[in-house]
């Protein structure tokens, strides 16, 4: 089969306009002269001009020839050159075949060293390039091949089984204030299960939306994100280990993967999103957002008929899943797996230091070595102290400055235990001892 010729369809495209001003009577000059004054869309999608002189040669063309007359002409190809000899023709061929990659000015270099050109020869290398182009050989820039992944198209059964996390950025308010929303989005019912909205895409706005999500509909068995800043770090990871939660990061330029909610996130864009930015009448506080946005998921996306559903809207297809939903039957123990442990050492002004924030401790354990419980959810620190835990404050240090410091108890080792004269101490003594006595009155110096 035979495809149109793009070029050709373009020609046909302008000569059209041109014949039919003269068929309704106009001049062909004046035809001309209007038609090359506007815009022409290519086949690319490009809008440009076509000069006068052009117009006539095509419609000279097409009148004699028809339709082959608008076809572009075959460039001539050609085995040789009147400039270059045919040793170096059939050597550049074939180091181009074989070496794709290299360019014109190392091929020169290369036929240099084998004797091919004479020393005080030049050859341009223009010239050659422009012989490599009538043979018909690419001396274009060769993109790197992209190694090909082994990825496919995925959709689970049944809901709870894969849930597909994302985040939308966009601006809020009339001070068009930036702000994310982290949208969890079950993959086999397309129901919107959670959103959350903060000011970055954060480990603890992501761990928060988790939480909120698996008290509402239980935990999922896999968890697939993309490489956001605040899904690759460690405490996110720890957390879903945790958890039990398999944890797949989606690759880059794999929109098999990312289609669902990357879909979601424009319609959530078309229908929410578009009309908060700008708009004063807007909080842009997130949790005024947060709930202006969890109010669209459930009373109106997830309600909405879906076109990949059968027209079977989100909430009724998630509803009528018959896998049961997984939930924790013990609520603390959920909120434990959201405490991390660290190993700090405290500091001889009984401080630590934690992630940029100064902690203060309880005395008696300066330079030694404690576990910090850190709570994800509400961002406390605390530690254990004599069986409770108990929560650590950041250090005021301008209360401090102001602190009356409180001398430690003085010990037995602190007591001074007078010690038995030296050797040195009983010399200066006889030879210095003083001239009165006890009493007061002169000692008699006995001539040793």
């Amino acid at each position: 089969m035979q495809y149109p010729n793009k070029i050709a369809l373009f020609r046909y495209q302008v000569l059209s306009k041109v014949l039919i001003r003269e068929f309704g009577g106009e001049q062909r000059s004046k035809a001309i002269k209007a038609v090359a004054q506007l815009d022409h869309l290519t086949d690319d999608r490009q809008w440009v001009k076509v000069s006068e002189r052009s117009i006539y040669r095509w419609l000279n063309l097409y009148k004699i020839l028809g339709w082959s007359g608008l076809l572009p002409k075959e460039r001539f190809k050609t085995e040789t050159s009147e400039v270059l000899s045919e040793d170096f023709i059939g050597f550049v061929k074939q180091q181009k075949t074989d070496d794709p990659m290299t360019s014109v000015p190392e091929l020169i270099r290369r036929a240099y060293l084998l004797g091919l050109i004479e020393p005080h020869k030049e050859v341009n290398r223009v010239t050659v390039w422009r012989c490599l182009n009538r043979m018909g050989i690419d001396t274009r820039r060769q993109k790197a091949i992209k190694k090909q992944l082994d990825s496919h198209r995925f959709a689970y059964p049944h809901r709870m089984n894969m849930v597909l996390c994302d985040g939308k950025h966009f601006r809020a308010g009339i001070n068009r204030l930036k702000r994310v929303a982290l949208i969890f989005l079950d993959d086999a019912t397309r129901k919107a299960l959670h959103v959350v909205v903060g000011t970055s895409e954060d480990t603890d706005l992501f761990l928060k939306g988790l939480f909120e999500t698996i008290m509402q509909h239980g935990l999922m068995i896999a968890l697939f994100v993309d490489n956001g800043p605040g899904f690759i770090s460690s405490d996110a990871i720890d957390v879903l280990q945790k958890l039990g939660v398999l944890f797949i990061h989606g690759t880059a330029g794999y929109p098999e993967g990312h289609g669902k909610i990357e879909r979601f996130n424009r319609t959530l864009k078309e229908q929410a999103l578009r009309y908060i930015d700008a708009n004063p009448e807007v909080d842009s506080d997130c949790d005024a957002l947060t709930l202006r946005l969890r109010h669209y998921v459930t009373a109106q996306y997830n309600q909405a008929p879906h076109e990949s559903l059968g027209q079977t809207s989100p909430l009724c297809r998630f509803n009528q899943d018959p896998n049961p939903l997984r939930f924790y039957k013990n609520q603390d123990q959920l909120r434990q797996a959201f405490v991390l442990h660290e190993k700090r050492k405290v500091a001889n002004d009984n401080v630590i230091s934690y992630q940029g924030t100064l902690y203060e401790v309880m005395p008696g354990y300066a330079g030694q070595k404690i576990i910090l419980h850190r709570n994800l959810l509400d961002g406390t620190v605390s530690m254990l102290d004599q069986g409770r835990l108990v929560k650590l404050s950041p250090v005021d240090l301008h209360a401090n400055a102001r602190l009356k410091r409180v001398n430690p108890p003085k010990t037995d080792q602190d007591t001074h235990k007078k010690l038995p004269q030296s050797s040195a101490e009983m010399n200066f003594n006889r030879n210095f001892r003083p001239i009165v006595g006890p009493d007061g009155d002169f000692r008699r110096i006995d001539n040793d």
